[in-house]
């Protein structure tokens, strides 16, 4: 397990694969840990510098009380890339992980090249909706909501089977704190106006049966960026990299070819 001490936070991370290769970075969704990408990475051309890590809050990585705040979060990333001295990454997030991909490649172009926005939007609900569910959390636990979020997560297939289990105590796990915390920066987030400057190469990821983040709100935020792409997996829900991994990555494989990344 490796830390980085950083300014304000100390993170858990990986760097995987070749220390000299072309860096690929993955941002989580929330509720969940860097394990999301277990079964992309062994699938993905070998060469690559592979850096995935828990957001503030998450899994192993410090959990400062109070709200945080999206700048806080794409600080955090910036800070991590920094101090393993990567620059321009193709930078993968998912859902509040894609959030904070279109925030750093504003606010830190020499950090990232190529991104990709899975599940995700520039805007995610309401303030009244992550108002609720931030107070939820904070009277009854994560419990107290993670039925319904299985059903947003994933497909009604999915959840017959006998990994819902391990999602589920994946979730609940996280603190509440960290979960409520980065609900906060997520409720404070409007990012339409700094997305529609990008100027990068940007693909678009959504899961055909997403409760959190449907394909069309996928779609208009991926379409902000001129010359992206836009993949739909079908029968996946809000976390396709676990209900279909293998066309996840060949997806991305795909796209690392297009940009000449691999």
């Amino acid at each position: 397990m490796k830390i980085a001490e950083l300014d304000d936070i100390r993170l858990h991370y990986r760097d995987e694969g070749d220390a000299e290769g072309a860096p690929i970075v993955f941002a989580n969704s929330l509720g969940t840990d860097l394990r999301l990408w277990d079964e992309v990475v062994p699938r993905l051309p070998r060469g690559l510098r592979i850096v995935r890590y828990d957001m503030r809050g998450h899994g192993l990585s410090d959990c400062p009380p109070g709200s945080y705040t999206m700048d806080q979060l794409v600080g955090d990333a910036a800070a991590l890339m920094d101090h393993l001295g990567l620059r321009e990454a193709l930078f993968v997030g998912l859902s509040i992980g894609g959030m904070i991909a279109q925030g750093l490649a504003a606010q830190r172009p020499d950090l990232v090249r190529a991104m990709v926005l899975s599940n995700t939007a520039a805007k995610i609900g309401t303030p009244d909706i992550w108002a609720d569910r931030i107070e939820a959390v904070r009277a009854g636990g994560i419990e107290a909501l993670a039925d319904a979020v299985m059903e947003r997560w994933f497909s009604a297939a999915f959840r017959e089977t006998e990994a819902l289990t391990a999602w589920r105590h994946m979730l609940v796990r996280q603190p509440a704190e960290g979960y409520a915390g980065c609900a906060a920066a997520i409720a404070g987030t409007d990012l339409m106006e700094q997305t529609s400057g990008l100027r990068l190469p940007t693909l678009g990821i959504a899961g055909s049966e997403d409760g959190s983040t449907p394909p069309d709100l996928v779609r208009e935020t991926v379409e902000l960026v001129p010359v992206s792409k836009f993949h739909l997996i079908r029968k996946a829900g809000h976390l396709p990299c676990v209900e279909q991994p293998a066309e996840y990555a060949d997806v991305l494989t795909g796209f690392l070819e297009e940009v000449g990344h691999v």
